[in-house]
């Protein structure tokens, strides 16, 4: 089992920036591809980013490319997605999510991850 504790959220201005940490317990932390995603209201939920287990392969979703990054901190369980430039279309609950398998090159799908997060609100306002 993994538990994950996502934080970071709020509300913040057009243009603005976040950083979302998500804390993972429960499994060896070096050994999960982590991802994040996101629902906004009415909408099914969407791909963010992700990374293998290693961090030598991070991958994105079009839209927040060159905008968002994710990294993670293995020596603290910690995965985080550092948002710049944030838009009224990024207002989401963003999750996130672990994939037990030990993936070096991450997956886009939410099928792929074992574990999820409660979730933490992002709301930009214009």
């Amino acid at each position: 089992q993994v538990q994950l504790v996502e934080s970071g959220g709020g509300l913040v201005q057009a243009g603005g920036s976040l950083r979302l940490s998500c804390a993972a317990s429960g499994r060896t932390f070096s050994t999960l591809a982590m991802g994040w995603f996101r629902q906004a209201p009415g909408k099914e939920r969407e791909f963010v980013a992700a990374i293998g287990w290693n961090g030598d392969v991070t991958i994105y979703e079009d839209s927040v490319k060159g905008r968002f990054t994710i990294s993670r901190a293995n020596a603290k369980n910690t995965v985080y997605l550092q948002m710049n430039s944030l838009k009224p279309d990024d207002t989401a609950v963003y999750y996130c999510a672990a994939d037990s398998s030990a993936r070096y090159i991450p997956s886009r799908g939410s099928m792929g991850y074992d574990y999820w997060g409660q979730g933490t609100q992002v709301t930009v306002s214009s």
